[in-house]
């Protein structure tokens, strides 16, 4: 099982401009590594005589593979890639209490303290998302509903300050509130 996700304070604007900085830097490394590996590619298999689409293809190809390549064992490791690693960590936990969403409500409705945590974090995690990639209308549409749950868990005495992500909570909601058929 995989460690604890805190939610980090982070300044919006600098997070943006940090993802827009390394995600230039990755485009831009797939766009030369792609133009050099297809041109090479139909300079040794290509025919003079034109229709080299699949060598032009295939360089495209090895561009994807060769950028994969330099994003995971270079880029990831480097300090101005630590925004979009933190704003991939926090999808994917959202994303994994999303895919439970069914499970995770009904044991909110049950008022399990483990399933009104997830639920907490959740909307924590969800905000401080919208507020970094501004998006304005759909926090709005999220803070009614994330105020009443805090207003829930003040009444059962849990904190709602949530802001640590637990993967075990995933997996005693699965087994706690399993699918019906």
């Amino acid at each position: 099982m995989s460690a604890p996700f805190p939610l980090e304070p982070r300044n919006p604007e600098q997070f943006r401009q940090e993802t827009r900085k390394s995600n230039l830097i990755v485009m831009g490394t797939f766009a030369v590594t792609a133009m050099i590996l297809a041109t090479l590619s139909v300079k040794v298999f290509g025919s003079p005589e034109g229709g080299n689409f699949r060598w032009n293809l295939a360089g495209v190809i090895a561009g994807v593979v060769v950028t994969s390549a330099i994003f995971r064992l270079v880029y990831l490791q480097q300090p101005w890639m630590e925004s979009a690693r933190y704003n991939w960590q926090l999808k994917r936990c959202l994303m994994s209490l999303t895919n439970i969403m069914h499970q995770l409500k009904a044991g909110v409705e049950a008022q399990d303290p483990v399933a009104t945590k997830a639920m907490r974090f959740y909307h924590q995690g969800l905000e401080q998302m919208y507020r970094l990639e501004n998006h304005e209308s759909a926090l709005a549409d999220l803070l009614p509903e994330s105020r009443a749950h805090a207003t829930r868990l003040e009444a059962l005495g849990i904190d709602t300050d949530q802001s640590t992500f637990d993967p075990e909570w995933v997996e005693q909601l699965k087994a706690a509130y399993k699918k019906k058929p």
